[in-house]
Formats: C-alpha cells, sequence, structure tokens
C-alpha cells in the first residue's frame, strides 16, 4: 500500500444504486459488493467535476491483484490519496456516463507520480468511460494492435467506478500521451533548449479540436482542398503552450512548414529533398494500416498525433502515438464507416464527400504519400508482415475472446447502471440486442475487413533498396511463416558494412549462409529454399557489426 498524506479513509459496504425510470428498463437496482477488476473511489466531497481544470478529490483503490477478487470492504491497498480531476472528451462529454483527466498528487497538491494499476509510473491519466460503444473495449483493442506492431500506444487496464458513493460502471485506465521514458520517448526540451542542436527536440504536435485548456498551435500554409477555405490547425501537445517558448515555436513550425512545402511540390518523392527528408516512412505507414484495419473515421483529422526526437536521436518526424477509436469497427452510421470495403483516406481526401457542417479536413499530403508508389510498397510490406504474424484473424479473435471473458461478469454491472443494449447512442450504425450480438457484429464486420484488405492493398512485394534508408537495424520475419519450401527474409539496416545471415537448426548447428558479404545500408530481401530439409524449426540471425537479431521460422511439408 502507498501511504500519502491526507489518505482517503472511507467505509463502503456495499453500493447500491436506482437507476430512474426510462423506457427501456424498469428501476434497475446494481448491487456493488465485489469484483475481479479492480475497484476504484473517489470522493469530490461535494464539488462539482467541472471541464478545463482541474479539482482536488480523494481517490482509494482496492487491487489484490490479478486473478484475486476484490471486496468493496477491503481496505485501499493499492492508492490512498490526492487526486486532482476534471471532466474530458468532445463530443463523449453529451453521454451521462462520463470520462475524466486524473492527475496523481501528493497531499499539498503537487504531482505525484504513481504506478496506478500496474502501469510504468507516472503523474496524469485518462479514466475512459465506454457507452456508445458497446463491447466496452475498442479502443483498448486498438491500442493492443498498435502495440503488436511495435509502436507505442497507451496501456490499459479496466476497473470499476464508485464516484461519491454511485456505482458508475466499467472504466478504462489509459496512459494519456505524454513525452516519457515508458510513453512518447523523446527528449526532454527545456525552456533554455533555444539554439542549435537543442531547440531541434522533442516535439509531440496533434491535429484536433480545440478542446480542453490552453491549446495554442498555428495554421497550415496549405488549404486541405482547393475549393475550401477551412484551415488546417496544429497544435502544440509537447512541450505545452504555456511552456514551449518562441524560439522553440519557430524551429517547429519552420519545420513543419518545409515538410508540407515539400509536398506541396513536384519533387516530393525525391528520395532526398522529399518526403524521406522529413518524415520515417514506416511509422506513417504503420500509423495508415492501424487506422485503417479498424476504419477510424477520425483518423488523419481528428486525434492525430506526431512527435520528433532531438537530431541527434532521429532527424525524423513520425507518426502517432494512435488515439481514440470508439468509432472504429463498424461503430459508426456516416462517411461509410460500417462498411467493411473503402479506405478511410480516400474517402475523406474527396471533397464531395465532405458535408456543409463537416469544420475537420484532412490535411492535402496524406493522399499523395498514399498514392506514392515507393511508400506503397511499404504499406504493403508492412501488411503482409503483420498479417503473417501479429494481425491474423486467430490472434485478433483471440484478443477479443479474452476480452470478453475477462469483462463477463463486470459488464453485466455496467449494462444495468447504463441500460444502453438495444438502444441507438449516437452514433451507432449497429445496435446489438445484446452484449454477444455486439460481440458477433465486432467479430464479424473485423473478419470483413480483414478480406477487403487482404484483397484490395496497395502496393507490390518489390524492396527498393536505398530509396528510403532506414533509421534503425531490424530483422523482419520471414513470409510466408510456414513455409514449404520457400520464404522470403527481409531486413533493414541503417549503415553500409558486412554483413552476415545464416540458418541454424534447433541443435545449433549452422545449415546455410544466406548472406557473407558488404552491404549498403538500405533494405534487403533473400529467399531461402529449404527443399533439402526436413520439416521442423529453425532459426535466422542477422549479423552486421555489433547488431545481431535471431528470429524463428517453421518448415512445415
Amino acid at each position: 500500500m502507498k501511504n500519502l498524506n491526507g489518505s482517503l479513509i472511507i467505509l463502503l459496504l456495499s453500493v447500491t444504486i436506482i437507476l430512474p425510470q426510462n423506457n427501456q428498463n424498469e428501476n434497475s437496482k446494481v448491487d456493488f459488493t465485489s469484483s475481479n477488476l479492480p475497484i476504484v473511489v473517489i470522493n469530490t466531497n461535494g464539488q462539482i467535476i467541472p471541464d478545463d481544470y482541474k479539482i482536488t478529490a480523494d481517490m482509494g483503490i482496492i487491487y489484490n491483484g490479478e486473478g484475486v477478487r476484490n471486496y468493496i470492504t477491503d481496505p485501499f491497498n493499492h492508492y490512498n490519496g490526492k487526486i486532482g480531476i476534471e471532466l474530458r472528451g468532445s463530443s463523449s462529454q453529451q453521454f451521462p456516463k462520463k470520462q475524466y483527466g486524473v492527475e496523481t498528487r501528493d497531499s499539498v497538491g503537487n504531482d505525484f507520480s504513481f504506478p496506478l494499476l500496474g502501469l510504468p509510473s507516472e503523474t496524469d491519466w485518462v479514466f475512459f468511460a465506454p457507452y456508445n460503444d458497446k463491447t466496452l473495449m475498442r479502443d483498448a483493442l486498438s491500442y493492443k494492435l498498435a502495440r503488436e506492431m511495435n509502436r507505442y500506444a497507451s496501456r490499459y487496464k479496466f476497473f470499476e467506478l464508485v464516484l461519491n458513493g454511485e456505482y458508475m460502471g466499467v472504466y478504462v485506465l489509459f496512459e494519456k500521451i505524454k513525452r516519457d521514458a515508458n510513453r512518447v520517448n523523446i527528449k526532454k526540451l527545456n525552456p533554455a533548449d533555444t539554439t542549435g542542436e537543442a531547440v531541434t527536440g522533442g516535439y509531440i504536435l496533434k491535429i484536433d479540436k480545440l478542446d480542453g485548456e490552453g491549446n495554442d498551435g498555428w495554421y497550415s500554409n496549405f488549404l486541405p482542398f482547393p475549393q475550401s477555405n477551412k484551415q488546417i490547425f496544429w497544435q502544440y501537445h509537447y512541450p505545452k503552450p504555456e511552456d514551449i517558448v518562441q524560439l522553440q515555436k519557430n524551429y517547429i513550425k519552420s519545420f513543419i512548414l518545409a515538410f508540407e512545402s515539400a509536398m506541396h511540390g513536384p519533387y516530393f518523392a525525391d528520395t532526398v529533398v522529399g518526403y524521406n527528408k522529413y518524415i520515417d516512412a514506416t511509422s506513417f505507414a504503420d500509423f495508415i494500416l492501424l487506422n485503417e484495419l479498424v476504419k477510424n473515421i477520425d483518423s488523419y483529422r481528428l486525434s492525430t498525433f506526431f512527435y520528433k526526437d532531438r537530431d541527434s536521436r532521429n532527424p525524423k518526424m513520425f507518426a502517432g502515438p494512435v488515439w481514440d477509436f470508439n468509432l472504429a469497427f463498424g461503430n459508426a452510421d456516416y462517411y461509410e464507416a460500417y462498411l467493411t470495403n473503402g479506405w478511410v483516406l480516400e474517402y475523406v481526401s474527396d471533397f464531395s464527400n465532405m458535408p456543409d457542417w463537416e469544420n475537420f479536413y484532412i490535411p492535402f499530403w496524406w493522399k499523395k504519400l498514399f498514392d506514392e508508389s515507393k511508400f506503397r510498397n511499404i504499406i504493403y510490406n508492412r501488411w503482409q508482415q503483420l498479417r503473417s504474424t501479429v494481425w491474423t484473424n486467430q490472434n485478433i479473435m483471440n484478443m477479443i475472446d479474452s476480452l470478453v471473458v475477462y469483462l463477463e461478469e463486470a459488464r453485466i454491472r455496467n449494462f444495468q447502471k447504463w441500460p444502453v443494449l438495444g438502444v441507438w447512442i449516437w452514433p451507432n450504425y449497429f445496435v446489438g440486442q445484446t452484449y454477444q450480438e455486439e460481440i458477433d457484429y465486432l467479430k464479424n464486420w473485423l473478419t470483413g475487413r480483414l478480406n477487403w484488405l487482404d484483397q484490395n492493398m496497395v502496393g507490390g512485394p518489390s524492396f527498393v533498396e536505398n530509396e528510403i534508408t532506414p533509421t534503425k537495424f531490424y530483422l523482419e520475419q520471414n513470409y510466408p511463416n510456414p513455409f514449404n519450401p520457400t520464404t522470403k527474409i527481409s531486413w533493414q539496416t541503417p549503415v553500409s558494412g558486412y554483413q552476415s545471415l545464416k540458418i541454424f537448426d534447433v541443435l545449433g548447428n549452422e545449415v546455410s549462409i544466406l548472406i557473407d558479404e558488404y552491404k549498403p545500408a538500405g533494405i534487403h530481401e533473400v529467399e531461402f529454399d529449404a527443399s533439402n530439409l526436413s520439416s521442423g524449426i529453425y532459426f535466422y540471425k542477422l549479423q552486421s557489426g555489433n547488431f545481431s537479431a535471431i528470429r524463428k521460422m517453421i518448415l512445415l511439408r
């Protein structure tokens, strides 16, 4: 138990909630005495939780560990102290189930870093309230899929919330997007870092609505569409608007202007002066693939983040982290989000699809980037790699099934508190009468989406060496895997040098040498023919200078 001054002491034998009568349910009672999920108890001491600024409140958490039951009568054995809390979200604030921004604090109100529910220690958190997503899992599932790509996305933990003595249902703890060694791991930028190498990073930017407090940024010099005068607004996320100084603003604005100017010009695909000079193309391909897999209709236009590290660590801008997926997976009734076919990027890049009421457009360069042949090949190859490893149908369905089992008990209480099953909640396309119907719709939609993307993936399987120089070493998983009798192995190297790629059996015996020569920096690929080998597990090892990596593959005849 973490002992904090000014700790919260509340004795709750049970929490009983009487719901007001409505046209879906009779009066409903939720008896909440225990849970397989952590229990979070917040007391605002009579204060109303506001928007745009945090009030100080007390919070206690009952968390006896994974697989151990938590009782409302247990002591606050995980956290017992102060927090700052405010409402958060934009369109979600219309719902009666509110989500909150939370900051852990010490007894005198200062930020207090704490590993909430076992996540890496930090001060800023999101208490997400799934409401129009009746599976309760679309955001968590999306972040899990992103992390499976080896991209940072928020970790999560489900819990049940009691607020001022009232049971509030199932919530999800998310990490707020921040610069941190365990979140967006870029260089800290201090106010004094205004010249030379120091001013080059790190930064986090976003394109989003102007909700929340203290937003600031600048308008792009380039319109999203020639037919519209609505401008794209780049926002400072890190450093915060109140912390970033003018010379830092000047630097990052100049960087984005140079990138967008390059994309606007005729040589945007040039490997020296085009987009490759400014962005990490693979991160942008991954951003597209994740958002297109789940068909997130807000992607590219809203909740879209970018980050740039200090030049000595990496001089290019990265897309991400991904954020906000409650309207994904066919959960919206507009912009053809419910269809399993079609590209979101292409739909929102067509001005004729944009209604008069739309105020948030996609930057012009997304479509140019998406249509460029070398970039399409990056997308294609990443898709094939993901589909043969972490994004198989079976792996994704297993993720869903595990969450269904985990939430089996708590979701019943949640829908007693919030009787939305069988009720249209903006902007649902499908309205299931039961939780199982919502899960079945999610699975069926995803299966159809995966099939369409398999059949309509852009680009081709060829690799173009050295046209896009990688920024780090990486050994890809072979494809296909399992294989019979041939498979392809690809890797990337940021520097030229002597390289070897060898095959070993399970006993460590060398069975083949595929590469043993000097190779230039770039993306490389070789085909391995195992016609002379028996079925079984094999390993391939890449060695380049001090870098080495090993992966497993399966020969299945």
